[in-house]
């Protein structure tokens, strides 16, 4: 069983310039502790002979091939369009910036 004292948190909470209250460190001592010792549980249970992975499942990426496809055309998209500039949204001025 790996131990994380009070010492020890009280140590990397200076160093991380943290403020913590006695029961803080005396919980995040607890917790750090729980957590080396879950991670040990792990560890021993990892074989040799079982390849690292990120997902439980594997992973492949899909492709498929560009195809294009007609799109609208600018008369179209600007059907609906509250207000345009020729071939362009017009939109209203932020920021009190000059057009």
């Amino acid at each position: 069983m790996t131990s994380i004292s009070r010492g020890d948190v009280a140590h990397l909470a200076r160093l991380s310039r943290l403020e913590l209250s006695d029961a803080e460190l005396d919980s995040f001592a607890r917790q750090l502790t729980d957590i080396l010792d879950h991670v040990q549980a792990v560890s021993e249970v990892a074989a040799d002979d079982v390849p690292a992975m990120s997902h439980p499942t594997a992973i492949s990426n899909v492709y498929r091939d560009d195809v294009v496809t007609p799109g609208l055309t600018p008369e179209q998209a600007l059907d609906q369009a509250p207000a345009a500039d020729g071939q362009r949204f017009e939109v209203p001025q932020i920021l009190g910036e000059d057009s």
